[in-house]
């Protein structure tokens, strides 16, 4: 049985973060024999798509309330299911989806790797490379803030053995 790990990011918003979320992210993971819960995908697009394609208005409010408690759900069970998390930093400030999801792997005392590939200041002070708090749950448990791509590949072994 394949360990499991969630991709906690806010890259599935834009074209470009897909493509490097599906072009080196996931793949470096799956090399490396892990199985992907992937968020973006958890929840069906069957489900979504009606949603999206109504006009603006009350009732596509209403059904997106209802929406986003079936794709909260979604994600919380697949963060309780994984066997660690690898989190995407990037950004003016780590995105608050992936720092929620952050600090629920950290309560449940999962493993967690932080990315962060963008060069941008993002801390609180000099002692930490993103928002102090996110840090510290990131690091909580073993786990580590890495900056460079090429590093996930041995540290997955490592964090999620």
């Amino acid at each position: 049985m394949s360990k499991k790990i969630y991709v906690a990011s806010p890259l599935g918003f834009s074209e470009a973060g897909r493509a490097f979320m599906y072009g080196n992210i996931i793949p470096t993971i799956e090399e490396q024999g892990y199985e992907i819960l992937d968020p973006w995908k958890l929840t069906s697009r069957e489900l979504m798509q009606p949603v999206m394609d109504m006009p603006y208005g009350p009732e596509k409010k209403q059904k997106w309330a209802e929406l986003n408690k079936v794709i909260g759900a979604n994600n919380a069970e697949a963060i309780r299911e994984c066997s660690g998390v690898v989190a995407i930093l990037d950004g003016v400030d780590v995105d608050s989806g992936t720092a929620a999801e952050i600090g629920f792997a950290a309560a449940l005392e999962k493993p967690i790797i932080g990315y962060r590939g963008d060069f941008r200041l993002s801390a609180d002070n000099e002692g930490s490379t993103v928002n102090l708090q996110v840090q510290y749950f990131i690091e909580f448990r073993g786990g580590k803030v890495i900056t460079q791509l090429a590093d996930l590949k041995p540290l997955l072994k490592e964090i999620f053995m």
